[in-house]
């Protein structure tokens, strides 16, 4: 992988959206800039047409636990690496931060992804708004 993966990257309200589109997730426009102000810290990597090709980010109280959440890869750029070593950099961030407790709810067939970073599978449960 010749990614580089980049705190804080500097990223246009419109890019995360579009990155989320491109994985086939609701692009959610009304979230960014807003997200940016309110997370922790998030991670990005960038294509050399300067293209967002991955983001992640770590939100939470900035005390002993964080969330991480939606860890994004371009489809075009799944299965090199980047999504692991995009968590990997969010959790070196995470320690720098302060945070001793990193949670996150993925989908069953991610689990080794996380597990290879060193997040142990439990249960847990989501709450959703009935629409």
């Amino acid at each position: 992988m010749n990614h580089k993966v980049v705190i804080n990257l500097p990223i246009e309200p419109h890019e995360v959206p579009t990155l989320r589109q491109w994985a086939g997730w609701a692009g959610r426009h009304a979230d960014y800039p807003v997200l940016f102000e309110r997370c922790n810290f998030w991670a990005g990597v960038r294509e050399v047409n300067d293209e967002l090709i991955a983001f992640g980010y770590v939100s939470g109280m900035g005390l002993q636990h964080g969330y991480m959440e939606d860890i994004i890869v371009h489809p075009h750029y799944q299965n090199e690496g980047l999504g692991q070593a995009l968590v990997e950099k969010l959790l070196e961030e995470a320690e720098r931060f302060g945070l001793e407790i990193v949670t996150l709810t993925y989908d069953s067939r991610h689990t080794s992804l996380y597990t290879r970073s060193g997040f142990t599978p439990c249960s847990g449960g989501v709450w959703r708004k009935q629409v």
